[in-house]
């Protein structure tokens, strides 16, 4: 083998399947040095960023999210997600997709932008996992996959519920409502889903079984998994990780930080345990690399991914 051959395997890598090692510290990034293409044939999962920021209502800078979740999973692509038994990268085709492009001058397009994008993906038959970007972006994915599989339910990651009332607000965008819009929408049935680690405040719940922050500290992991596990049953399950979900001393780079949360060994174990589960899609949403410390959060969120990503496979 070259030497060219084996650096920049987001370039040259000859499979979309299996561990390509290389420095760590150098070569052509993508997300697990996955390789880059269009081409959807044969394709399980299509990562791709969605770089939006117009929706945060504090520290803008996660459109720089993706780029920054790329770059901290080359520290993990040379190697299987710990306490698994297998390399979810053996099992499935994974590639990098690129990102989503919408012209900025026109904000009001850019939602019918981003269904477009992702529903292109489902028409391949492959799973979407979308690199946020701040989490408004979650609500025209979930269009283009209640399109595709019907209505969902929502296994939701955060500080905040991101379901204030917005009854008045019908196509504004906005990353503390989307998930209002998408209950009102059939999008998702919230008696069959869970939001965890929520810790602001919001009286009208719209029916989501909430595992607030205080509830996964007092209770702990096992009775999150078991709860979740429970809610889902067997339905057709998208999952969305707001970083902020994390506490700020492990998440500081993200818009709208809440002391309280999870750690990230805690939500890695949870994820974990929701291996087997009829996922459909996921994204990983909010971070803002400006604001990092030592680049702990894009590699908190990429690691996520990984770890959705074993936990998708297990149930193939």
């Amino acid at each position: 083998m070259t030497n060219k051959s084996k650096i920049d395997a987001a370039f040259t890598g000859q499979s979309d399947r299996g561990i390509h090692s290389e420095p760590t510290y150098s070569g052509a990034l993508s997300f697990l040095r996955r390789r880059y293409t269009k081409d959807l044939g044969g394709v399980d999962v299509a990562v791709t960023g969605i770089p939006l920021d117009t929706a945060t209502t504090h520290r803008p800078g996660a459109r720089f999210g993706p780029r920054g979740l790329r770059e901290a999973s080359s520290n993990l692509a040379w190697e299987r997600p710990y306490s698994w038994d297998f390399n979810p990268l053996d099992r499935l085709s994974v590639i990098d997709y690129g990102d989503c492009l919408w012209d900025h001058g026109r904000p009001e397009m850019i939602p019918t932008a981003i269904e477009a994008h992702i529903a292109g993906i489902l028409e391949a038959g492959v799973v979407p996992v979308s690199l946020g970007g701040d989490h408004f972006l979650s609500f025209p994915v979930l269009r283009a996959m209640a399109k595709q599989h019907g209505t969902l339910s929502l296994i939701h990651f955060d500080a905040h519920s991101d379901t204030w009332n917005d009854a008045e607000g019908e196509g504004r965008v906005d990353h503390g409502t989307m998930f209002y819009h998408a209950v009102k929408e059939g999008l998702v049935d919230p008696a069959r889903s869970v939001q965890i680690g929520l810790r602001t405040h919001n009286d009208d719940t719209l029916g989501f079984h909430v595992m607030d922050g205080p509830w996964v500290h007092r209770n702990g992991i096992d009775a999150v998994i078991a709860k979740t596990r429970e809610t889902v049953g067997d339905h057709k399950v998208y999952l969305t990780f707001d970083i902020d979900c994390l506490d700020p001393s492990f998440a500081p780079g993200t818009g709208t930080p809440v002391c309280g949360g999870l750690s990230t060994a805690m939500a890695m174990e949870i994820m974990r345990g929701l291996g087997g589960l009829n996922f459909v899609g996921m994204d990983l949403v909010e971070v803002a690399p400006i604001y990092d410390v030592g680049e702990i959060t894009s590699l908190a969120g990429a690691t996520l991914v990984y770890e959705w990503l074993a936990a998708y496979a297990a149930g193939r």
